[in-house]
């Protein structure tokens, strides 16, 4: 746990895939998504505004020391005016992200979609996470990506597999592999 102590201010930028940041155009949004995660590992919430200038966005959060949470409320993946996308921004500027996934999207290609997208661009990807509906952690297993746990979800049975999330998993062992694998950002030298 020590270990834990030594680390950099965690910084994440939270990325949905969907219109107007919504997860999967269901009633749940992008910022309960969010303040749930806040909550969880005890991070104030930083607030990016939508239709702000990308670079001045980038160098506000740079800036600031302390760890934080953020919101971005566009998909990663749309372009910006000035040309590229959010995505390729973040590869730029090596800002660690977590991208949150409706249970709706899982019937999609939108995860690895997502995925190769971030990592296409270079983005740290600290992970995924499901946002509601029941946790299936077979198909996450085959899903091959780096899913983190589930957020909003309704239990089923127990995973074996070290690392990653079980389904009677509590919000704390999310917290515990978000730590976990921030610490493994920072010994890459991308924390």
């Amino acid at each position: 746990m020590a270990a834990l102590m030594s680390l950099p201010p965690m910084q994440l930028l939270v990325l949905a895939q969907g219109t107007a940041g919504s997860l999967g155009g269901s009633a749940a949004c992008l910022p309960a998504a969010v303040d749930r995660l806040a909550h969880l590992l005890g991070l104030p919430v930083r607030t990016v505004a939508s239709g702000a200038d990308p670079l001045k966005v980038m160098a506000q959060l740079s800036r600031c020391p302390d760890p934080w949470l953020a919101a971005l409320p566009l998909d990663p993946g749309l372009g910006l005016d000035s040309g590229g996308h959010w995505a390729e921004l973040l590869g730029a500027w090596r800002q660690p992200s977590l991208l949150v996934l409706d249970h709706a999207q899982l019937a999609t290609g939108l995860p690895a979609a997502g995925t190769a997208l971030l990592q296409r661009w270079q983005v740290p990807l600290v992970g995924l996470i499901q946002w509601g509906g029941p946790w299936n952690p077979d198909a996450r297993r085959r899903d091959g990506l780096p899913w983190l746990g589930s957020l909003g979800g309704q239990p089923a049975e127990l995973m074996d597999a070290p690392g990653v999330a079980s389904a009677n998993d509590s919000d704390e062992g999310l917290g515990l592999r978000l730590r976990r694998r921030w610490a493994q950002l920072d010994r890459l030298g991308v924390a």
